[in-house]
């Protein structure tokens, strides 16, 4: 298990996302699942950052890795009000290009990228997003 506090700034994406890929490569997830775990996390602390925060420098995000037997759990926690994924609407992607909205979409690309997506908010202690990867069986 390895935890790393980071400052809620856009400037953190990169070592944040750094941090998480030395973990999918120590669980031996493959280049793909590692891939798709920067991607969810690096969306997740966006959203953080973007509207859990309102803007950057008003809070830190505290990143934990754990090695699981077939895979890696990530839990990213936060000091904001608490968030309710239930409250975001299902992005509309039966129309075209030009009319998909650019914002609305990390909630579904984490879950699409993830094998499992929880929120947790418990008062006083901020919200808790888990995140797992499996490896893919051989």
């Amino acid at each position: 298990m390895a935890t790393s506090k980071f400052p809620g700034r856009f400037d953190s994406l990169e070592k944040i996302c750094d941090f998480v890929q030395q973990a999918a490569k120590t669980a031996a997830l493959n280049d793909n699942e590692v891939y798709a775990v920067q991607l969810a996390v690096d969306e997740a602390c966006t959203n953080i950052i973007e509207h859990a925060y309102g803007g950057e420098e008003r809070g830190d995000i505290e990143c934990t890795c754990v090695a699981i037997k077939d895979g890696l759990k990530i839990i990213l926690h936060d000091h904001a009000p608490a968030f309710n994924p239930e409250q975001v609407p299902e992005p509309v992607l039966n129309v075209p290009l030009d009319d998909i909205k650019p914002r609305g979409l990390g909630l579904f690309f984490m879950r699409k990228l993830m094998d499992e997506v929880h929120f947790n908010f418990t008062k006083g202690k901020g919200n808790y997003l888990t995140m797992v990867k499996h490896k893919k069986r051989a």
